[in-house]
């Protein structure tokens, strides 16, 4: 039990701050200050980062800003054994990049044939019902990762992305309290 909680404040700690390459500049920013000072995405392809930021915003509102694209982008560009997403958790086969992809994909595919658009060009309604459908494994003709899967992927990637820091904890109302040791936080 000890080193289950270890584990997970060392990724808590480790999302906190992630290398990110500016301008030729290694900086360490957290995936939300990455965004916001643009950080080029170097894996995902930009239609694949529209449809991932809006589908984590569904899932979770307010992970776009808090830098999914970014997040998972910097994640797939590390080694398979350093990575922070749940993928690697859930033993998704590595790269993870395909996992990302084949998801992304048949998400697109499967908005384009229900309703003749993007996942991102959706409503809101449309973009709920859609993950709850891909959620419950109820959407015809899918073709990829099991919806329900994709959806628990992303899901934890939208959580992780949004409460993985210092202010994603605050934003819950729970204080950090780097000055008291772990044992006694729990």
């Amino acid at each position: 039990m000890a080193e289950i909680q270890r584990r997970a404040l060392m990724q808590g700690a480790a999302l906190a701050a992630l290398s990110f390459t500016i301008d030729g500049a290694e900086v360490w920013l957290s995936p939300s200050q990455a965004q916001a000072q643009g950080a080029p995405i170097n894996v995902l392809k930009p239609d694949e980062v529209e449809t991932l930021e809006a589908v984590g915003d569904t899932l979770l509102p307010g992970a776009r800003k808090a830098g999914i694209a970014n997040f998972v982008d910097n994640q797939l560009g590390v080694a398979p054994g350093d990575c922070l997403l749940m993928a690697r958790i859930a033993s998704v086969r590595p790269p993870f990049v395909n996992f990302y992809r084949a998801a992304l994909g048949a998400i697109e595919r499967s908005c384009l044939s229900l309703h003749g658009k993007r996942f991102a060009e959706l409503a809101p309604a449309a973009q709920y019902d859609f993950v709850d459908r891909m959620r419950q494994n109820k959407i015809e003709g899918w073709q990829g990762p099991p919806g329900p899967f994709v959806y628990f992927l992303l899901r934890h990637d939208a959580v992780d992305v949004a409460f993985g820091t210092v202010e994603g904890i605050e934003s819950l109302g729970v204080p950090y309290m780097p000055h008291i040791s772990p044992e006694k936080r729990w």
